[in-house]
């Protein structure tokens, strides 16, 4: 899947560099507005794990959506960015998710446990406000820009998954918090710009516990490269 994610974004860098040189002779818009879509991947870290929780494989994220531009001064450099956009995301550890008659419990798998994956998995609404600078122009294309904020996600849909040499399992999980929020921070030069999102949400719901009764207390921390469209 990452495969394709990556020639979907290559390619969508290719039309931005191509789409936003405008003609020689275009006319000037001294009310443009910039960044009005954004694209993104993520390697997904999580903190707060329990004692014998530790992450392995590729854990990763994909998100985009469109913003809503809202230059504040003359200049147009500085203002708000208000939007929604969709983000899936994968984190993949040797915790072990069982679902039997409803109940979900949760234990840690060992070197010696025979196992391809297990991941959790979150399908989210999300609802970025960003405060933005940035020192573009009406006919300067490549810019700075640092945008800074909070962002808002509900979780419509989080899994738990399992595959061992038996086969795959999966079930939705509730356990999974469906209400998310953190802090955000996006900085780069034209194309490339780095984004990092810093989770004040637990990932899964209070009270969850491991079978050693340990609290399962994790928080994402998702670090990536962002594109901004338009």
């Amino acid at each position: 899947m990452m495969k394709y994610v990556m020639l979907f974004l290559m390619g969508t860098i290719a039309v931005q560099g191509w789409s936003q040189e405008p003609p020689a002779s275009a006319p000037v818009d001294e009310n443009y507005l910039e960044d009005q879509f954004y694209l993104g991947v993520t390697y997904n870290l999580l903190l707060n794990k329990p004692t014998d929780i530790t992450q392995r494989n590729l854990s990763y994220g994909i998100m985009g959506g469109i913003i809503k531009d809202i230059p504040l001064n003359d200049d147009r450099n500085f203002g708000l960015g208000i939007g929604v956009g969709y983000a899936l995301n994968s984190y993949y550890t040797n915790l072990f998710a069982a679902e039997v008659n409803g109940e979900i419990s949760y234990s840690g798998l060992t070197s010696s446990d025979d196992f391809k994956r297990s991941k959790l998995e979150t399908h989210v609404i999300e609802f970025p406000l960003e405060i933005r600078w940035r020192n573009s122009n009406a006919t300067d294309y490549k810019f700075w820009r640092v945008y800074a904020g909070g962002k808002l996600g509900y979780i419509f849909e989080g899994r738990s998954k399992f595959v061992d040499d038996t086969g795959k399992t999966g079930f939705s999980n509730p356990d999974i918090k469906k209400l998310q929020y953190g802090l955000m921070f996006n900085v780069g030069y034209n194309t490339w710009n780095i984004h990092i999102y810093y989770a004040l949400s637990r990932l899964l719901e209070d009270g969850v516990v491991l079978d050693t009764m340990e609290p399962i207390e994790v928080k994402p921390l998702r670090i990536g490269i962002i594109f901004y469209i338009l």
